[in-house]
């Protein structure tokens, strides 16, 4: 699999979704992930991130065009103990509560599947980012429907041990804009991680399409102490 660099894969599609990047910084010290929304709607754009606890949440930036929060309003990020859950839905949830009970992350997304919201059955993706005793790995997952066809769950996990130094994998909802919107295919995308936490950040940012992009987390954790830094970005300010 050919490192692929983020901005060319963001610039050149202008509807990859909801998406999740883990990977490890150039120097090895720090652990990466970002996670970025778009929106077609009225409803998917009026919204926001902000911070909750450790983690963030979705929030309507305009209460009075919520139309439905079932789908949009969810907690993205949250922290159990020495995981950092990264998904796009509040299969967060199920996540955390599951493992906080001992489950694996691989088991709780066996209670979950792809959304449904018919005709696009927009897959759940999800990431999980584990750093102990100044070690670090992590896992991706993708719950889609078959082909398109709801009377099936295809379910797929990656996982990722001792990340490699520049590196990480990249996951989206959509392969590209469509209707209906073809699902996202095959393993996560072997990226290129480079720069300091402002610099990603801004990267990802501007390589986002400028009608479609709504919000963007960015989070560098250092493996060996666990402290972080997280950058949030709102088209809705």
């Amino acid at each position: 699999m050919n490192k692929l660099l983020l901005k060319d894969e963001l610039s050149a599609n202008s509807y990859p979704g909801r998406g999740i990047v883990i990977g490890r910084t150039k120097d090895g010290l720090k652990a990466v992930t970002a996670y970025f929304i778009m929106g077609r709607s009225v409803n998917s754009r009026n919204r926001i991130f902000v911070k909750e606890g450790e983690g963030i949440r979705t929030e309507a930036y305009d209460p009075s065009k919520l139309v439905d929060p079932s789908l949009i309003i969810y907690a993205p990020v949250r922290v159990l103990r020495d995981n950092t859950i990264v998904t796009n839905g509040d299969q967060t949830d199920t996540v955390y509560e599951l493992m906080n009970e001992g489950k694996t992350f691989e088991q709780a997304l066996r209670a979950r599947e792809f959304e449904p919201d018919e005709p696009n059955y927009t897959p759940r993706i999800s990431g999980i980012l584990t750093i102990k005793d100044g070690s670090y790995s992590y896992q991706m997952s993708i719950l889609k429907s078959n082909n398109g066809d709801p009377s099936c769950c295809n379910r797929y996990t990656f996982s990722y041990d001792n990340p490699i130094c520049g590196e990480g994998h990249f996951i989206h909802t959509y392969k590209s804009d469509g209707n209906p919107l073809p699902s996202f295919e095959g393993e996560p995308k072997m990226v290129e991680i480079d720069g300091n936490i402002d610099d990603f950040a801004d990267m990802l940012w501007n390589s986002l399409n400028e009608d479609n992009k709504v919000s963007l987390f960015v989070r560098y954790i250092d493996i060996a102490t666990g402290e972080y830094e997280t950058r949030i970005i709102n088209k809705n300010n």
